[in-house]
């Protein structure tokens, strides 16, 4: 661990009003814990052990001045704002409330201030990530990972390495917020660190890394402890000569079957070792037998339903063609296991307004038919032979009903739709065909038409920031709750595609997608011309991408902690099983970790993630990930393994959910009082004693505040009527099922400079701080979170770079024409990478200096006062300090 820290540049710059400040006890202790592990009342911390300093980032006021009016320190502080003697008084405004018509920052304003104004203090000396990421990628890129050590820290997401599997995980599969755990609950509630991992159990193998190895054990099935159930692992201890095996995760010793036995080596080892995937590697899938089947039968292939809105509105914006078109090349597309030849995904048809068609599309038929069902209150379907198909045997009659559905429904006008019944029909349709799959719902409105799930708008602007803003997010219960399980059960899953062109009660709307392992695309005015590329782009990932179905994980641990909490686009009916009607290769579920005993340094904690689930082509497969991660009853060994990209996740999906049943002012409270706590606690146990206006940051989370003040400035925590109630819902249910990559980049987006780019070269240029003060006048910068793409011109922008990369001379017109020149290709290239490596497409939208569009990309400038109310980076920085003061005092 380093020894030396940033030492930041004095002295502090004046607050000018306007910056977004924070409330008097922002990061007070709330009267009860309210959710996971958060808002334990403040700990007291025993002596710092002598000599063992880690101070890692610090900032040095040079000045004396009298003490500081809101905690009293004697040092010149930030306290949310600059805290120097006599400068500020009264009350704050809170994160995200400095908006028009809230009040300033602090009151009393120039009159309340004394002494000379300040120089700023420098950007350049709080801690960077974008520098954390450059350094790592400098010091472990292009370097080959082996998973042989237990609770060794893997390299950050941004970082690009192979793994080699040699007994853990990898951490594409699966990353832990801290690798070494705290020996007691004790300790764990003395730090505050949440004890966590991010599971992503399909996560996609780069072509360079080895896939998943396939265990057949014939008849018998996986082989399993007899006491706690987990599988053969690489942690099982072979005695007694190979005869027996003792579990690693609840010590049981267990007969070896007369088929599995094998001899030992003079190191204990078995002498197959190596030729076993369940002994040596941490990842591998068992094929699974049938009594891990429904009903005990062999599972059938899924089934994919695309279910079409035909209302007035898709009609004419030209949406209804665009789908059918596609469909007829896209199908050629379903997802198949490898070396298959063609899918065994059978595919259906339903378009939909007030009532419901149903088409039936079977090989032997000239011309499609079609069946009405008009009673969406008791949703059945219509027909059981032709209705689900296998498209390469049935292409002809599909490509004929795709040609008709546009030219069928083109003098409609009706503009009411039905929802829920159109969900329904789809699980009564799997059910009936007894296999799991997914729905594919084109959607543009409010439902409305009378039926079940019919909703009403409930978006109301006069909610936000009071105690009932949580209303706005909570779905509305009843029909929808039910679907999700009835969904679930049957293994269906939901993908909703969205194209609204106003309120759509999203949260309730986007409830079954979430709790099914589905994905929610929203495409607010959507416009053919505009919007079309990227909704088709969207479309095509979500049809391949690898996936699996009626999904059931269970995460296992070794003895003294256990699974307590878990997130994600998941359901729940008891407090282990995690049910997905399916589960895809970006989805991950965020678990978190509790002691239920005392965990030793010697043994260490064992996990295992087992997923039972169906393969693309009707396969009933387990698949396994082990990881093994160290034990400490040092608090420093703990800092010092800590991931802050895996933290951030954890705290963003807490916080998401946590919105749901809290004030966001409470929400908000409690994620900086945990913060302080966490950090607190380090210094008075880890580092060395040095002066108390110093902030000490560990080495391992210098950057977690920065992420953390841009979580509280997103849409769905910053509690501004400028953004839309959908917005809002729809980021915070996408959130849900990220993996630590997709939050980490939706947190801190990339800013990369094009101006000065070597046209020559492959590689993408270094992103730079996310921040105004990066942008130049004569630059041209390219922004994205893995949801939005900016290209961000500058006013003086050279005409020649223009030139090149638009083909026009000025800003007059812009769009991004394919053009053949260094600088053009350059870009193309750049842009394909990225949105080749993000889960979902990106529209670009080119951004000129002082437009009214930079507002947008604006708020994406995560290190400067939020556009809708939240500090900038330096203050919450000081802010952050100050709290940490409080705890220690």
């Amino acid at each position: 661990m380093s020894q030396q820290g940033y030492v930041a540049t004095p002295p502090y710059s004046q607050a000018q009003p306007g910056m977004g400040g924070y409330p008097a006890g922002f990061g007070s202790s709330p009267a009860q814990p309210l959710y996971g592990h958060y808002g334990g009342q403040p700990q007291s911390f025993p002596a710092p052990p002598t000599g063992k300093a880690t101070f890692l980032w610090s900032l040095i006021p040079p000045v004396k001045s009298s003490d500081c009016t809101r905690c009293r320190s004697p040092e010149p502080l930030h306290c949310g704002m600059v805290c120097i003697s006599g400068q500020f008084g009264g009350q704050m405004a809170g994160p995200g409330m400095a908006g028009p018509g809230m009040a300033g920052p602090f009151q009393g304003g120039a009159a309340h201030m004394s002494g000379p104004p300040q120089k700023k203090l420098d950007p350049d000396s709080i801690p960077s990530t974008t520098q954390v990421t450059e350094d790592d990628q400098a010091k472990r890129g292009g370097q080959v990972y082996t998973t042989n050590l237990r609770g060794q820290v893997p390299p950050l997401v941004t970082t690009d390495f192979t793994v080699q599997d040699q007994g853990n995980a990898s951490p594409r599969f699966m990353r832990c917020t801290t690798y070494s755990f705290p020996c007691t609950a004790d300790l764990a509630k003395q730090c505050q660190v949440p004890l966590g991992a991010i599971i992503k159990p399909f996560a996609t193998v780069p072509k360079n890394e080895t896939p998943l190895y396939f265990v057949n054990h014939g008849e018998t099935g996986p082989i399993r402890c007899n006491r706690c159930k987990a599988y053969m692992c690489p942690y099982m201890q072979f005695i007694d000569g190979g005869r027996r095996y003792q579990c690693g995760f609840c010590n049981c010793v267990n007969e070896v079957p007369a088929f599995y036995f094998q001899h030992l080596d003079h190191m204990g080892r078995r002498v197959d070792l190596y030729e076993r995937p369940e002994l040596s590697l941490g990842s591998y899938e068992f094929e699974a037998t049938l009594d891990y089947c429904k009903n005990n039968k062999p599972a059938s292939p899924p089934a994919y339903i695309f279910m079409i809105d035909v209302s007035y509105a898709n009609i004419k914006s030209g949406l209804v063609r665009l789908i059918c078109e596609e469909l007829k090349t896209l199908l050629d597309n379903l997802p198949r296991e490898d070396g298959a030849e063609s899918s065994t995904v059978k595919v259906g048809f339903v378009t939909y307004n007030k009532i419901l068609h149903f088409y039936n599309v079977k090989s032997a038929l000239a011309q499609p038919q079609m069946m009405v069902v008009s009673d969406t209150a008791e949703m059945f379907v219509p027909l059981l032979d032709g209705f689900l198909v296998n498209f390469q045997e049935s292409r002809a009659v599909i490509n004929n009903l795709l040609d008709q559905i546009p030219d069928m429904f083109a003098d409609t006008n009706e503009s009411e739709t039905v929802f829920a019944p159109v969900i329904q029909a789809g699980v009564e349709a799997l059910k009936t065909a007894e296999c799991s799959g997914k729905l594919f719902i084109f959607h543009s409105s409010i439902p409305t038409a009378e039926a079940p799930g019919k909703l009403k708008n409930r978006d109301d602007k006069k909610l936000i920031n009071t105690e009932k803003e949580k209303t706005l997010f909570q779905p509305q219960k009843g029909v929808y709750e039910q679907l999700s399980k009835d969904c679930v059960s049957q293994g269906c899953s939901v993908d909703l595609f969205l194209f609204p062109s106003q309120y759509v009660d999203l949260a309730t709307m986007g409830d079954v997608p979430t709790h099914t392992g589905g994905s929610i695309f929203k495409y607010s005015n959507f416009q053919v011309e505009m919007d079309g590329e990227h909704f088709l782009s969207d479309l095509r990932k979500d049809v391949e991408k690898a996936i699996g179905f009626d999904a059931i994980m269970r995460v296992r641990t070794s003895t003294g902690f256990r699974a307590t909490n878990f997130f994600g686009a998941i359901h729940m009916n008891n407090t282990t099983d995690v049910e997905m009607a399916a589960v895809d290769c970006d989805k991950a579920v965020t678990v978190e970790f509790k002691h239920d005993d005392k965990l030793s340094e010697e043994t260490g904690a064992l996990m295992q993630c087992a997923l039972l689930y169906t393969t693309v082509n009707g396969q009933r497969r387990l698949r396994i990930h082990n990881l093994s991660l160290n034990c400490s009853a040092q608090l420093s060994e703990l800092y010092k393994s800590c991931e802050t990209d895996a933290l951030i996740n954890f705290f963003a999906k807490s916080a998401y959910r946590a919105m749901l049943n809290q004030p966001l002012k409470t929400v908000r409270e409690i994620l900086v009082n945990q913060t302080a706590h966490m950090l607190a606690c380090y210094r008075k146990n880890c580092s060395s004693p040095s002066a108390a206006s110093q902030l000490i940051l560990p080495d391992a989370m210098k950057v977690f505040p920065v992420y953390l003040n841009s979580l509280m400035k997103t849409g769905p925590l910053v509690g501004s009527a400028d953004l839309s109630t959908d917005d809002r819902a729809h980021q915070r249910l996408i959130a849900t099922a990220m993996g630590v990559e997709d939050t980490q980049l939706l947190l801190y987006p990339r800013l990369i400079p094009l101006h000065n780019m070597d046209v020559a070269s492959d590689v993408v240029p270094a992103p730079v701080r996310c921040s105004e003060e990066r942008l130049t006048d004569a630059g041209m910068f390219l922004l994205e979170n893995g949801r939005s793409l900016f290209l961000w011109l500058g006013q003086a922008c050279p005409p020649e770079l223009v030139q090149r990369v638009f083909n026009v001379p000025s800003f007059a017109h812009l769009s991004l024409p394919v053009l053949d020149n260094p600088q053009s290709k350059k870009l193309r290239s750049i842009i394909d990478s990225l949105l080749d490596q993000r889960p979902s497409a990106m529209k670009l939208l080119i951004v000129k200096q002082k437009d009214r569009s930079e507002m947008l990309f604006r708020q994406h400038l995560v290190e400067d006062k939020g556009p809708y109310g939240g500090a900038s980076y330096m203050d919450f920085l000081c802010y952050v300090h100050c709290e940490i003061r409080q705890v220690l005092t």
